[in-house]
């Protein structure tokens, strides 16, 4: 596959194009102009003529990328190239034409070349209309193909952006949950063994199940929910009591797909800023439903002592950012006593 801008992907139809119309000169020179081998001439040298003018446009404007200046201006520059193409154009076939009739290598049913004011006027306007038509097809496609060339190295910054935020914000949760775990782990050894051989099996997994959604954007809510409820497992080691969890997930909501990790995110938050800034803990409710399209999600924790800075956090943002447009809703607000993540996403 040939590059946008490479000149054989420009020259192998430009000349085909020019080809085409050299031979649709002399074609009708030969029905309307008595078949004179001057006007023969006048066709191909035409055709030859405006090959080579329009190699110099493309490179001409290529190599002094025209295409960054604003339009007014572009369009200017490419007005100007096709009167003086077409005036070079009509010199080149002046210069070959002349002198063959002069000398007698071919011959004209008038016998002469007729350069008169009049005559030179038409015969640039005609070819100007040629070369103005040309033009307008190869800039018309140039930009349109730097219009989805840019749109396609947007769409792969946001890709590249998106993923690094990915990777930044595992980067930044997962070694705290694992220094954590291990924490717990380390103390469980001795005094619960079989505790502990669960735990770094729940823990195995998790780190498994965050290596696995690295490379994907979407998951089912039942491969969330095994997340969470290892995560909840291994946080409970360290809350014990004063981490209580209720979940209410319909059946029908299992199939559903939602942002990788964006329900761990929110139980996440609900725990850092709510069970763990609250001394006497408090109740975690999770619930999940699928109506009309939609998959629902809640999640509830209770007020804790920093409740005016809750949800402002990266892993939040990096949600948001998620479910920007018509992707989800995200909404975080307070209810009483309580703190309340609701999260939207069509299905």
């Amino acid at each position: 596959m040939h590059e946008p801008n490479s000149p054989l992907r420009f020259w192998l139809p430009n000349t085909t194009a020019w080809a085409a119309y050299a031979l649709l000169n002399v074609f009708l020179m030969a029905q309307f102009g008595g078949a004179s081998s001057g006007g023969m001439l006048i066709g191909v040298t035409l055709a030859v003529a405006l090959w080579a003018i329009s190699g110099v446009l493309r490179w001409r404007a290529l190599s002094r990328h025209w295409w960054d200046d604003p339009a007014p201006v572009l369009l200017s520059k490419l007005a100007a190239s096709v009167v003086l193409g077409a005036l070079l154009a009509q010199g080149v076939i002046a210069a070959v034409l002349v002198p063959s009739v002069r000398n007698g290598w071919v011959q004209l049913p008038a016998g002469a070349a007729d350069y008169s004011v009049g005559a030179s006027i038409g015969y640039w306007l005609n070819t100007a209309i040629v070369l103005a038509l040309w033009t307008g097809v190869w800039a018309g496609l140039h930009s349109m193909r730097r219009a989805r060339q840019a749109q396609l190295a947007q769409l792969r910054a946001e890709a590249a952006h998106s993923a690094l935020e990915r990777d930044a914000l595992r980067a930044r949760l997962n070694p705290h949950f694992v220094f954590n775990a291990l924490n717990n782990l380390r103390a469980l050894i001795h005094e619960d063994p079989e505790r502990a051989r669960e735990m770094v099996t729940r823990l195995s997994r998790t780190l498994r199940h965050a290596l696995e959604h690295s490379s994907a954007t979407r998951v089912t809510l039942a491969e969330e929910i095994a997340v969470v409820d290892d995560y909840l497992a291994i946080e409970a080691v360290h809350y014990e009591q004063r981490l209580r969890v209720v979940k209410d997930v319909s059946a029908d909501s299992a199939a559903a797909l939602l942002p990788a990790m964006a329900l761990q995110l929110l139980v996440e938050n609900a725990i850092k800023h709510g069970i763990a800034v609250t001394p006497s803990g408090g109740e975690l409710r999770i619930a999940a439903r699928q109506q009309d399209g939609v998959l629902h999600i809640s999640v509830e924790n209770p007020l804790g002592v920093a409740a005016d800075t809750a949800g402002h956090g990266v892993g939040l943002a990096y949600l948001r950012a998620q479910l920007d447009g018509n992707s989800g809703r995200f909404e975080l607000r307070r209810e009483g006593d309580r703190m309340r993540a609701v999260l939207e996403v069509p299905q």
